[in-house]
């Protein structure tokens, strides 16, 4: 070598020992020899690098204190054994306890642990209390949910309900006020923290058994079936025929979509012929004068200001099928579940276990399943004998009643009666209380008494014809008003352990009602549907709103017996499919419906379960990601026969020729066919519907765009603004020509590279901050964007409303597929994770792989529960005195 490495350039040898090493002294000697202004500039920018720095460090902590403690030691005070809480890579919990008591206790504080401010959101919003929280903004809400009286009702449900569900109900708000009780709202949510900056000095009250049961009101609400659909119909009828009404309502297809379950499914039915005459098909129906549609419009503008707590209301689907062992490549029962609800954040659901350590007679639990975060049990899932899986049966359990009223009196079978009247105070965070006047007839709540402009509406609302003080107003009818003991029905369907337990505990579901979904480990599969379903009289069919004053009009007072609901045990072809199609055939001797959904979903769903034959676990879970569109098929024929400029026009509708009709997110022609068709609504429809009545592109309009293909000349095709009068043929080449310049604008002047995905986009926001409009809170909560395929009336339901864009509104918020010969081979996902708090490592850690189509391992016995652990947490029982 030709030298040392003390000789090379740049060591520390190199350099000469009389040069001394510049320090901080002699850089602020150097620093204070600058000129002032440069000085000062560096002053400030320190400055606001600290700020910076400490404002880091400051948000870090206080996102990061909420989260959860998951491992070591907790005391819990009540427990009478020790609980272990078993979390997986996931963060799903799993807990192992002694007793009902104490695994409920354990439940309520690992759900408040992960999600307390997103039940406290929920309990001000069933109890109509938002405006404490939120200010005037929450008041629309507020006064609907106070004037229908949600809690009130969920009081007196507390008396119903059995000693065991109570006790139940009881330990769950004691393990959920033991967490609140330990720390401060800082300590619970990060939300908190924010909305106390902005001034509520807020502290969270101690949770209620009555806060779990009006939890239960929220689901009715948004599962309520066509309440909305009463109001569109009497408003389309203000300028159109009742038969091109009847155009946008389709009948349901029964030559083509095959219901749930045939006739002779109905096991043991008892079929009260006498209360089976009323709804007759062609009841009398009040006028629907300009007064009684303005008051009706209002009302739907009050509706339409309620919040999504579980989705958009009308409209919202699932997916349940179950297969026997002979369909099965097990040899034994596969049950498939992906109910449809809003796309929030964080989702409905929150997946967890409850077992005991020994089961027994006094300690039956052993289930794993979803959760409600502030509702005792598992709502869907599975135990060591059952699965079962829920979607909406969709009967019509609302009716809206006109009524005439005079000052505090209201008009019914020819005589004036007194109105019931209470009043109450709503208090509003930087505001003045509000006192809200509530009115009701024997029907129910007046609705439209919630205005702003309530003196306006009577005004605009006279009777024709009557005294001057006579006006409309709008009465509910709603079967969850009237108290019900469905939560026993929770805890009794995780501890059934049989086709009859399970029956059972089913007939106390009362609302809302539902498709259930069954399997076996003895191999039996089968169907029941539950819930009260009103028998009306004979002036009132349930499709429009009805005469109050015309006691013909009344419900019987009765509901459709529990042993007259359509049921089925291990039916003949070996599977049973629901997917909100109608439930069984026209010859049932009760009305539950002629709103069903067109079982688009349903028979496509059937179609592959005949062609698969045998299935595993994961052809189950790839038929929950079938993305064909039903439209597709009916329309992609017209829309090629259409004559267009070769070219530019032409490369979009080049797309569609060997189109498979599939929506994956990369896929050029859905996206192509899905802006065709958003158009094709706008084009048609628009110019003669209300704005919020116009087409959301779901399955009741694929089944009135394909009637009217085939009349070229139907009157609905004719654009109202043009003094020509337009065909079919006109509106599907300018949907074409328009939708080729949207996807050029949006995204390229190639077609080949265009994709659904990039208009189909999931974003997850917040129910209770994500619409702050204020930049940082919203990106504090909020997630996103995901680009997704499936859509509208495919099995895979990434719903999207065709009047506002193509996002998704509504999705799958969980998938599962339960393996009864094995659980431990079972799957499920959730929409976004188990965490309610944002920037959790759970909090979204599930949305990749739901958005990819895949799924989780389900472990379920005790030992697969732990080889899966990643953290266990064991809560203790507090010491005395403590």
């Amino acid at each position: 070598m030709s030298g040392t490495m003390s000789d090379q350039p740049g060591s520390p040898a190199s350099v000469p020992p009389s040069t001394p090493r510049p320090g901080i002294r002699d850089w602020w000697r150097s620093f204070l020899r600058w000129p002032r202004v440069a000085r000062i500039t560096t002053y400030v920018v320190v400055g606001l690098v600290l700020v910076l720095v400490v404002a880091l460090v400051t948000g870090a902590v206080l996102v990061r204190r909420p989260f959860p403690q998951t491992s070591g030691s907790a005391e819990l005070a009540g427990l009478g054994a020790d609980v272990e809480v078993v979390r997986d890579d996931h963060g799903i919990p799993q807990l192992y306890g002694d007793s009902v008591a104490d695994l409920m206790r354990a439940q309520g504080y690992v759900h408040a642990q992960e999600r307390f401010f997103e039940m406290d959101v929920r309990r001000h919003a069933t109890a109509g209390r938002l405006a404490e929280m939120f200010g005037e903004k929450a008041l629309d809400s507020d006064e609907m949910v106070r004037t229908m009286g949600w809690r009130r009702v969920a009081e007196q449900e507390l008396a119903l309900i059995k000693p065991e569900t109570r006790a139940a109900l009881e330990a769950y708000a004691d393990g959920v006020n033991a967490y609140l009780d330990q720390h401060s709202p800082s300590q619970i949510a990060v939300e908190y923290t924010v909305l106390n900056a902005g001034g509520l000095d807020y502290r969270p009250e101690h949770w209620t058994a009555v806060d779990s049961l009006a939890w239960l009101k929220a689901m009715a609400w948004d599962l309520r079936g066509n309440m909305t659909d009463e109001i569109d119909r009497v408003l389309a009828l203000a300028d159109h025929s009742a038969e091109q009404v009847q155009e946008l309502y389709p009948a349901y297809p029964y030559g083509e979509h095959a219901p749930i379950v045939g006739q002779g499914a109905v096991v043991d039915g008892i079929f009260d012929q006498a209360a089976t005459q009323g709804a007759t098909r062609k009841p009398q129906r009040p006028a629907y004068t300009a007064g009684a549609r303005r008051v009706l419009s209002r009302l739907q503008a009050g509706i339409e200001r309620m919040p999504t707590l579980l989705g958009r209301g009308d409209g919202i689907g699932s997916n349940s099928w179950v297969v026997d062992g002979d369909h099965s490549a097990t040899g034994e029962p596969l049950l498939a579940n992906d109910p449809h609800l809003d796309a929030s954040l964080p989702g409905v659901w929150m997946q967890m276990g409850l077992h005991c350590r020994t089961v027994s007679e006094d300690c039956p639990l052993d289930v794993a399943g979803f959760t409600f975060s502030g509702v005792p049990g598992v709502i869907i899932g599975h135990n060591a004998d059952i699965a079962w899986g829920f979607t909406n049966l969709g009967p019509d359990v609302t009716d809206l009643y006109l009524e005439r009223v005079q000052g505090d009196r209201w008009r019914y079978d020819g005589k004036l009666r007194p109105l019931r009247t209470r009043t109450e105070t709503i208090k509003v965070h930087g505001g003045d209380d509000v006192e809200l006047t509530i009115r009701s007839t024997r029907h129910g709540p007046l609705l439209s008494d919630v205005s702003d402009q309530l003196t306006d509406v009577g005004e605009e609302a006279r009777v024709d014809g009557r005294p001057d003080e006579e006006t409309y107003a709008v009465a509910l009818e709603w079967t969850a008003l009237h108290p019900s003991a469905t939560a026993d029905a929770v805890l009794e369907l995780d501890t059934a352990t049989g086709w009859d337990s399970f029956r059972a505990a089913a007939a106390d579901f009362a609302v809302p009602a539902q498709n259930l979904v069954y399997a076996d480990t003895e191999g039996h599969i089968g169907y029941q549907a539950p819930g009260r379903i009103p028998i009306r009289k004979s002036g009132n069919d349930g499709l429009l709103p009805v005469a109050g004053w015309r006691p013909e009009n009344d419900w019987t007072g009765d509901y459709v017996p529990f042993d007259g609901l359509p049921n089925v045990l291990d039916p003949e072809e070996g599977f049973i499919v629901t997917a909100n199609q109608a439930v069984i055939g026209q010859d049932y001797p009760y009305r539950l419906t002629d709103d069903w959904d067109q079982g688009y979903r349903s028979q496509r769903i059937r179609d592959l379960l005949d062609k698969e034959g045998e299935l595993s676990v994961d052809e189950m879970l790839d038929l929950q990601l079938d993305d064909r569109n039903p439209m597709g098929p009916v329309l992609t024929p017209y829309l090629l026969d259409v004559d267009l400029p070769r070219g530019y026009y032409s490369d979009g509708q080049r797309l569609l020729l060997h189109w498979d009709f599939g929506q994956p997110a990369d896929s050029a022609a859905a996206a192509y066919f899905n802006v065709v068709w958003s158009n094709l609504l706008r084009l048609t429809f628009q110019d003669e519907l209300p704005e919020d009545q116009w087409p959301d592109g779901g399955d009741r309009w694929f089944a009135a765009v394909s009637h009217l293909l085939a009349t070229p000349a139907d009157p609905w095709w004719d654009d109202a603004a043009t003094d020509r009068v337009e065909t079919r043929d006109d509106i599907l080449a300018e949907a074409l020509t328009t939708a080729r310049d949207e996807l050029t604008r949006r995204q390229d002047v190639s077609a080949d590279e265009w994709s659904w995905g990039r208009l189909h986009r999931l974003d997850l926001h917040q129910a209770a901050l994500g619409e702050s409009g204020i930049g940082p809170v919203e990106w504090l909560v909020n997630r996103g964007t995901w680009q997704v395929g499936g859509g509208s009336a495919a099995v895979d339901a990434t719903s999207w409303d065709a009047s506002e864009g193509y996002a998704v509104t509504s999705a799958p918020s969980m998938r599962m597929v339960v393996s009864v010969g094995d659980f431990d081979k079972s799957r499920w996902i959730n929409l976004t994770g188990v965490s309610g708090h944002p920037f959790d490592g759970h909090y979204t850690d599930q949305t990749d792989l739901w958005a990819d189509g895949d799924t989780l391992p389900w472990p379920f016995t005790p030992s697969a529960v732990h080889d899966a652990a990643e953290d266990t947490l064991t809560l203790t029982p507090a010491e005395a005195g403590e």
